[in-house]
């Protein structure tokens, strides 16, 4: 059973998204003080948050970036506003997916399968390793590492890396990737997928490898490989 955090002010619509949720056997786990959003969240260890935008005091961006320091957790997005830049905010602070408010709930039902599905089953996989441009990729841990450093991504952001790497010098067309991201592609807005490439990029480029992802416009991404001379 998955522990789901939710982070939702309006009674009347947790307690909705609780029942709901119930039925497919998930574990919602509500919050007593909303001032203490990331304390209750270490205490829980959930698998997967879903965070309003609009709470009291602090707003769902506030806790997401503080979560992230503690964690690369699934983080889903709800939201009553209509502005794009909410959005897009929400993915280049490491969230997995947006929702607006009103929602269906077979669409969020739909999402947190397809997200829990990919980050917690593709790390059973054999290969837990890969090499790339001089890097090391650990699947399990979710981090890249090379003679500069080491970063920790977030589960979207090693998906498409994975996605690319494994396809290497060949191009991944976005629709592709959708597909493999998100699994009902109605639901998400085709700049999701750019906002989570160029977040990726913009991490990659801590160890010189951001670079090494290309967009091909009308087509889809492309990851090439630096050839590495040895004496």
């Amino acid at each position: 059973m998955f522990k789901i955090m939710l982070v939702e002010d309006d009674a009347t619509l947790f307690a909705e998204i609780k029942i709901r949720l119930a039925q497919w056997s998930y574990d919602v786990h509500g919050i007593t003080d909303f001032n203490r959003v990331v304390e209750e969240f270490i205490s829980l260890k959930p698998d997967l948050v879903i965070i309003d935008i609009q709470l009291p005091k602090f707003d769902g961006f506030h806790w997401c970036r503080m979560i992230r320091t503690h964690s690369n957790v699934p983080i889903v997005f709800l939201s009553s506003r209509d502005h794009p830049t909410d959005m897009v905010m929400s993915m280049q602070l490491g969230a997995d997916d947006f929702i607006q408010k009103p929602f269906h709930f077979d669409v969020l039902i739909a999402k947190l399968h397809a997200i829990l599905r990919r980050v917690y089953n593709y790390n059973t996989e054999p290969m837990k390793l890969k090499t790339w441009c001089g890097a090391t990729i650990d699947y399990e841990k979710n981090t890249v590492t090379n003679q500069m450093g080491a970063i920790e991504l977030t589960k979207n952001e090693i998906y498409i890396l994975k996605l690319l790497i494994e396809r290497k010098n060949n191009i991944v067309s976005r629709e592709e990737m959708i597909n493999s991201l998100w699994d009902d592609q109605r639901f998400v807005s085709d700049n999701t997928l750019t906002v989570n490439v160029n977040r990726l990029r913009k991490r990659l480029d801590e160890l010189d490898l951001g670079r090494y992802i290309e967009t091909k416009v009308g087509q889809g991404y492309l990851a090439t490989e630096e050839v590495h001379f040895h004496d």
